[in-house]
């Protein structure tokens, strides 16, 4: 079968673990390639604004794989934005997102291209058994039940990285902000309704430390009611503002 894989690995000091993400992510690459999954690849790191020697160790990755990419942000932008950037250059028909700090298993690599084959537009990662301290998980599992209420997208965990899309569904959505934890929303709203899960393998943080923090999480929230707020009445401006909101809509269109 001819066909690409792109692995999408967005990094923000992660300079230890990256040589071993690596040796993971080829092994499990070569085995599917074996399988007749795929029959070439590309794996593009995402610096955003690392300060460590994260930019380095990819460097070195290169030199010895030219299916290795690095793309530099000058400054911490986010992880949306390092996705955004990853999708914009990746060139696979399938890609895989997942994140640099060893938590998201490689091998899960073939098993999400066959979840893809099975007919889903997006397949994300549900970390069932997840090793997060308990201050990190109660405030996700909140939000991911607060998400699939308000959003109508049946999924246990949003904020799981590993995620796998066919490439039709990374170049009609935009991400920004901390949007990256709503992509399957924002695919829904772009028209891709065959979104599902996996239960992946989640394994504890090996190196360095966890980005996580409250204003991360106030952010998502925020983020939250404005993804609501356009699902909801970008489509219908009249239910929620009456004839002036659906005025107002009409001239914001033709501006």
């Amino acid at each position: 079968m001819e066909r690409k894989l792109s692995i999408v690995i967005p990094v923000f000091n992660e300079e230890e673990s990256l040589p071993v993400l690596y040796q993971e992510v080829e092994k499990s690459i070569q085995e599917t390639i074996a399988s007749g999954l795929i029959s070439a690849y590309e794996i593009l790191f995402i610096s955003d604004g690392c300060t460590d020697g994260s930019i380095d160790a990819v460097k070195k990755l290169i030199a010895q794989d030219s299916n290795v990419h690095l793309i530099v942000f000058r400054k911490n932008f986010g992880k949306a934005a390092a996705l955004q950037a990853g999708f914009r250059h990746s060139t696979g028909d399938i890609v895989i997102t997942m994140d640099a700090d060893l938590q998201d298993d490689p091998k899960e690599i073939p098993r999400f291209i066959e979840k893809i084959d099975e007919g889903y537009d997006l397949v994300s990662g549900w970390k069932y058994n997840r090793l997060d301290p308990l201050e990190k998980r109660l405030p996700s599992k909140l939000f991911n039940k607060v998400t699939s209420t308000l959003s109508g997208v049946k999924l246990h965990d949003f904020n799981c990285g590993l995620k796998a899309y066919r490439r039709k569904v990374v170049k009609s959505i935009e991400v920004y902000g901390e949007m990256h934890r709503y992509i399957p929303i924002l695919a829904k709203e772009a028209g891709f309704r065959r979104i599902g899960e996996k239960v992946v393998c989640h394994r504890a943080r090996k190196y360095g430390s966890s980005k996580f923090g409250m204003e991360r999480m106030v952010k998502g929230y925020l983020d939250l009611i404005t993804v609501s707020f356009l699902s909801h009445f970008g489509r219908s401006p009249m239910y929620f503002f009456g004839g002036l909101g659906t005025l107002m809509f009409l001239l914001g269109g033709c501006s």
